[in-house]
């Protein structure tokens, strides 16, 4: 046998999904307050970043902003749902979901669901809209095209965190401080699992790969996981930054998508080689705090939305107030 056929063939394997992410350019947001989860809807061509007292929306072949849409304090993030022509917002004030038109971008309504929701979630299967909410340790469940309520699930004896839906009668959703995955049934809203992911330290942002099953998670403790969304099963973990707040999963590329706001800030992308084995494509430096992000499922663009601040006043802990005018998203390609 060829001595160096064992190099050419990791060689080979590593070029096919070499990918060469790097700062296309950043584009600037107006408003010097906080920040929370972005997603896009790549059909519709908008990116939608929870922005403290607003969602900011903008355009993605143009980048720039074309709208915001308020409605009240602490505004998480927006999910997606072209069929009904409706996107939904999670806010702390202390607790509701904004409905609002896609096109016009107006409020439509607001319903009230627990405290502090965090995760908002659209199960198309069941056309309802999921959130997790983190004051009362439940997951409420509204019916998309309604506006109303229809039941919840929990409390919970832990913190709730991410979700993801599996379209098949599934909804994932992290405990956080607990070290668990619950597997919940989206029709009969009640928990039908409940796993232990260790070495997944307080698992925290979540995706799916839906046609295998395999939910994806990234761990606070500085890991990514794969986990076996039929059985529980931690599959592999794979390092990433401190600091993860979001993931994403492209299926057509089964790239996934991981950020981390801590040690200056870090995009890690990994490919799902099969459904039980995944490797790392690169590791990219961001910045310093951005730690959710939203793809471009069309362009493969990733979004991480982050902004600067200035050092605590002395003798207080923490950080400072937000630099006027730092507030931007930063875009990456290859």
């Amino acid at each position: 046998m060829n001595k160096w056929l064992p190099i050419v063939l990791i060689v080979a394997a590593s070029t096919a999904h070499a990918a060469g992410y790097h700062l296309l350019k950043k584009i600037a947001v107006p408003g010097d307050y906080g920040w929370d989860y972005a997603a896009t809807d790549t059909d519709g061509r908008r990116l939608y970043v929870g922005h403290d007292e607003e969602v900011t929306v903008i355009d993605i072949d143009r980048d720039r902003v074309v709208g915001r849409i308020g409605g009240g304090s602490d505004m998480h993030g927006a999910a997606i749902a072209r069929e009904f022509g409706r996107g939904f917002i999670s806010e702390s004030n202390p607790g509701s979901v904004v409905i609002f038109d896609l096109k016009t971008l107006q409020k439509i309504s607001e319903v009230p669901v627990g405290k502090d929701p965090n995760l908002i979630m659209v199960d198309h299967k069941t056309g309802r809209v999921f959130t997790a909410d983190r004051g009362d340790k439940q997951v409420s469940a509204i019916d998309a095209k309604t506006g109303k309520v229809i039941g919840t699930v929990g409390p919970f004896d832990g913190r709730t965190e991410h979700g993801a839906s599996d379209e098949n009668g599934h909804m994932f959703l992290n405990l956080q401080d607990k070290g668990l995955l619950l597997r919940i049934d989206t029709q009969a809203l009640k928990v039908l699992d409940t796993w232990n992911v260790a070495p997944c330290g307080q698992p925290s942002a979540m995706d799916m790969d839906k046609s295998n099953e395999r939910v994806f998670i990234g761990c606070r403790s500085g890991a990514f996981a794969a986990v076996d969304g039929n059985t529980g099963k931690v599959i592999t973990t794979l390092p990433i930054g401190p600091g993860v707040d979001a993931l994403e999963f492209d299926p057509a590329t089964r790239r996934i998508y991981v950020s981390s706001g801590g040690d200056g800030g870090s995009l890690s992308i990994f490919h799902e080689d099969t459904p039980d084995t995944y490797s790392l494509v690169e590791k990219v430096a961001t910045e310093a705090g951005a730690r959710t992000l939203a793809v471009d499922h069309m362009t493969g663009r990733v979004y991480l939305p982050v902004g600067q601040f200035a050092s605590p006043p002395a003798g207080q802990r923490g950080r400072g107030p937000m630099v006027p005018g730092s507030f931007h998203v930063l875009v990456f390609g290859e």
